[in-house]
């Protein structure tokens, strides 16, 4: 079994825990069903958001979905000037015997725009 990674995005439409619950936890389940993955194929997670989010920690979402096991962190994303704002970002490490080129990035939104490279 390889460790791979997958990438995700979501943009908010406002900046409130309810909705960053919601918009974070499509994202997550998102990636797992893409990808045919489980919670225990989950190695880690890192979540970035950018700088104008304040109403929760994305990790709380994925806490929610019932990823308790799974260690995860939390960060704030560059302030870069123009960039797409109320954004949430996922690095999830994972196992998997897919090919690196079978890995099911996920770009949620207005964020497909982020990574129209990898987005599917």
């Amino acid at each position: 079994m390889a460790v791979r990674a997958v990438r995700g995005a979501v943009q908010l439409d406002r900046d409130e825990a309810g909705h960053m619950d919601e918009q974070v936890g499509a994202l997550l389940t998102a990636i797992l069903e893409r990808n045919g993955l489980t919670t225990d194929d989950l190695i880690s997670i890192w979540f970035t958001a950018t700088p104008d989010l304040h109403s929760d920690f994305p990790a709380a979402a994925a806490r929610k979905l019932g990823i308790v096991d799974v260690p995860l962190i939390c960060a704030q994303e560059l302030d870069i000037e123009g960039a797409l704002p109320r954004v949430v970002r996922v690095l999830a490490h994972i196992e998997s015997d897919r090919p690196r080129a079978d890995i099911a990035h996920v770009y949620l939104g207005a964020a497909a725009a982020l990574r129209k490279d990898i987005a599917q």
